[in-house]
């Protein structure tokens, strides 16, 4: 069973420009500091929502550097 969220799947990412996947990446990322504050101050009721946003951000970081590295490419433009 894969863990994250529903929206961001690999072949979701997959299509995604790398300008909409930075945006992705700092919207999971600043979920994630969320989280984590509301978790420190004791106001989190789903621990498991930390995992699925870190493996988003995880999935996020790994499209990009296989686009890098030419493993993956980037989807192109039709205008």
């Amino acid at each position: 069973m894969a863990v994250g969220s529903k929206d961001l799947t690999p072949t979701e990412l997959d299509g995604m420009d790398d300008e909409r996947l930075g945006a992705e990446l700092k919207k999971a990322k600043d979920e994630l500091f969320n989280l984590r504050f509301a978790s420190a101050t004791g106001q989190l009721e789903s621990h498991g929502r930390l995992k699925e946003v870190r493996r988003d951000i995880a999935r996020i970081y790994t499209i990009l550097r296989e686009r890098e590295l030419g493993i993956r490419t980037a989807p192109t433009s039709a205008k």
